[in-house]
């Protein structure tokens, strides 16, 4: 398990110049069945390697496993554990890139995620939002445990003045 560490900056402009810079480690988080079974009823994917508890056990992966999808929903929630910018009006999501599900996350194990800044530039003010920097964050979400990658992403993320 890696240590946490966190990066922060008092404004989005400070961003522009960590570009190429790890930002940081998130705190562990452990996803549970329940939130599974809570994100198959959400989505319908109620595929039973998922859902299925007593017949995931003699399935391929001996227990059920998170949704891929699950383990990219909670990116934005671990990447801010990672980056704390103080001051700006609105952030948000912009976008992903390059997204893979690298290893299964059974639930009831912990994860982390690994951040490193691969881009950032300005935006210009538009229709009712004030100018900002957009980011790209490389992205590796680990089993904790093991620190063995299991979704690898780029996100794209916008702050808002």
């Amino acid at each position: 398990m890696r240590t946490p560490t966190r990066t922060i900056v008092g404004a989005p402009e400070e961003l522009l110049d960590l570009v190429g810079k790890q930002l940081g480690v998130s705190e562990p988080q452990v996803v549970t069945q329940r939130q599974v079974d809570q994100f198959a009823d959400v989505t319908g994917d109620d595929q039973w390697i998922h859902v299925d508890v007593e017949r995931a056990r003699s399935g391929p992966f001996g227990t059920t496993i998170v949704h891929g999808f699950l383990t990219l929903a909670l990116v934005p929630c671990l990447l801010a554990d990672i980056l704390q910018v103080r001051s700006f009006s609105m952030g948000v999501n912009y976008g992903l890139d390059r997204v893979r599900f690298i290893k299964p996350v059974p639930p009831g194990v912990a994860i982390q995620a690994t951040a490193t800044l691969v881009a950032a530039q300005p935006i210009a003010a538009t229709d009712g939002t004030g100018g900002g920097v957009q980011a790209k964050a490389s992205v590796v979400v680990e089993l904790a445990q093991e620190s063995a990658p299991c979704c690898v992403a780029e996100i794209l993320f916008r702050y808002h003045a």
